[in-house]
């Protein structure tokens, strides 16, 4: 089982303490580094600036919200990150949500699915050297009645570059079964892995593929270790209770939606109701342990070992994660304490 972290900041001006992480990270064998992108930061520009500083790595974006950009400028941004990164980026698209799409990029949200398609079939296209000639539903090159014509990327034809899906909704986890090469899941639970598996393997299957041709990459949370278990879980709860109550509108919310098809539809109904209502303390406290444990990396190195075997058993094939800790150092001691129990776990029996 892989090893995929976050390339997070503390702070807004915090980048050089980010990036060591990042290197210590690799130096530990991580296998990739993922940045996020919802109406702050973008997703692309850290990671060029992680290209300089490290040289094994994986390099994800987490994701390229495929509203905000065209697909031939998704096309030269693949580009130019795998070239300079030499062959280390994947590609994480997503669609994002309405309230982000409409809100922030002023661009309708619709159409998704079909969009996640169109653009990764660009992409593919122009990134292997073809020229900019398509007609989708959606897309079409060069614009129809205009001056333009097909064109040949000035880059020199690439390897194909590995695209993740960040998908939730089941005909999104189909389609990416049917054409992606990894998917960068949230409001993951491997009690439930069904949920979002058994549509991912009927996409690969129409497509002829199985499901262990995709990377299945899951957000397993924060890694904190402690007998104390009670300590640990109640500053999980707000980060739960913004995403069931806030991560989108009452009529989008494709992370409630998750949680609503893996059994707790009482409760993420109505943590959102009351974060909806302003009751944000009545909607954390509403939140209950069982989420929380079930979510993250947190105990004592037994329970947390047992969390990576059933992991292993759903059939995850990479952990992200974030390890809990003050400094770089608590950070980085919580990181290999877990890549030693996932090596632990690898060398059992299946």
């Amino acid at each position: 089982m892989k090893i995929a972290v976050g390339f997070d900041r503390s702070g807004p001006d915090d980048w050089a303490d980010a990036a060591a992480y990042v290197q210590e990270a690799e130096r530990m064998g991580v296998h990739s580094a993922w940045s996020a992108e919802a109406w702050g930061f973008d997703a692309v520009t850290p990671l060029a600036y992680l290209a300089a500083k490290t040289s094994r790595i994986k390099l994800g974006s987490g994701i390229m919200q495929i509203s905000a950009r065209t697909p031939a400028m998704m096309a030269m941004t693949a580009m130019t990150l795998n070239s300079m990164s030499h062959g280390r980026f994947l590609m994480g698209l997503g669609a994002s949500g309405p309230q982000v799409v409409e809100g922030w990029h002023g661009q309708p949200f619709e159409q998704t699915v079909q969009r996640l398609r169109e653009v990764t079939e660009i992409v593919r296209m122009l990134v292997a050297g073809g020229r900019s000639s398509y007609q989708g539903k959606l897309y079409t090159l060069p614009l129809p009645g205009g001056e333009g014509k097909p064109i040949r990327s000035s880059a020199k034809p690439q390897d194909p570059i590995p695209v993740y899906f960040a998908t939730l909704s089941p005909k999104s986890l189909e389609l990416t079964g049917e054409i992606g090469d990894g998917w960068v899941g949230t409001s993951f639970m491997p009690e439930h892995a069904n949920v979002f598996f058994d549509s991912i393997a009927a996409g690969a299957a129409r497509a002829g593929r199985t499901l262990k041709d995709i990377d299945k990459q899951v957000a397993a949370g924060v890694i904190a270790f402690s007998d104390d278990v009670e300590r640990l879980i109640p500053p999980r709860k707000p980060g739960l209770a913004f995403t069931l109550g806030a991560m989108g509108s009452k009529r989008h919310n494709f992370y409630n939606a998750a949680y609503r098809r893996a059994g707790y539809a009482d409760v993420a109904l109505e943590v959102q109701r009351l974060w909806l209502e302003g009751k944000r303390n009545e909607a954390t406290a509403a939140v209950p342990d069982e989420l929380v444990l079930h979510t993250n990396l947190i105990g004592t190195e037994l329970m947390v070992k047992d969390r990576i075997r059933v992991h292993r058993k759903a059939g995850v094939d990479t952990l992200r994660v974030s390890p809990e800790g003050a400094t770089l150092k608590e950070r980085l001691d919580n990181l290999g304490r877990l890549m030693e129990l996932v090596k632990q776990v690898d060398a059992e029996p299946a």
